[in-house]
């Protein structure tokens, strides 16, 4: 009789200004990000791990401003029209936005605009893989897996202006 291991997800939470996040990872890498009320599925084991330690490090890095730009390997698991969605979301440079058209023409699928926002959507690294960086052609935010509010700050500490507004300052 053969035994095989089945490697479980090593999940951890952390605390920020803004909300408790839950950060797992696979042994090879990051696998999600998510806010800790959000349910993750799969065998998860809970222990911090120095790649989890990593994780938050550069979290915080990100969120004082003094990162533009994470190191983390990542395990994302997905389609190929989603993997390809979510490379080109970390090609858009820190402190700007694209729209869902200019992400699929990236993917090199133009006319693909409703299939990036659902990739964006299932995104299982947020933040990393930067989806709030992706609004609507008439710079209309739309839906967040995080949340409108957290999308917002977000954008603001990386002070873009959102059409419409004149400072991102007092938008929740």
């Amino acid at each position: 009789m053969t035994t095989t291991s089945t490697w479980q997800k090593k999940i951890w939470y952390y605390d920020f200004s803004f909300g408790k996040f839950a950060v797992a990872e696979d042994g090879s890498g990051i696998t999600d990000i998510c806010l800790a009320t959000d349910l993750l599925t799969g065998s998860l084991n809970t222990c911090e791990t120095p790649l989890l330690r990593k994780a938050k490090q550069q979290l915080n890095e990100y969120f004082c401003g003094s990162l533009a730009r994470f190191s983390l390997p990542l395990s994302l698991r997905g389609t190929k029209f989603q993997l390809s969605v979510w490379s080109a979301l970390q090609n858009i440079p820190y402190g700007a936005t694209q729209s869902y058209k200019q992400v699929a023409a990236a993917t090199g699928s133009p006319q693909a605009s409703r299939a990036v926002g659902m990739a964006n959507h299932r995104n299982p690294v947020m933040i990393v893989i930067p989806c709030h960086r992706v609004i609507g052609a008439n710079g209309s935010l739309g839906g967040y897996i995080g949340g409108l509010a957290l999308r917002k700050n977000c954008l603001r500490w990386r002070r873009v202006r959102l059409s419409g507004e004149d400072s991102l300052a007092g938008t929740a």
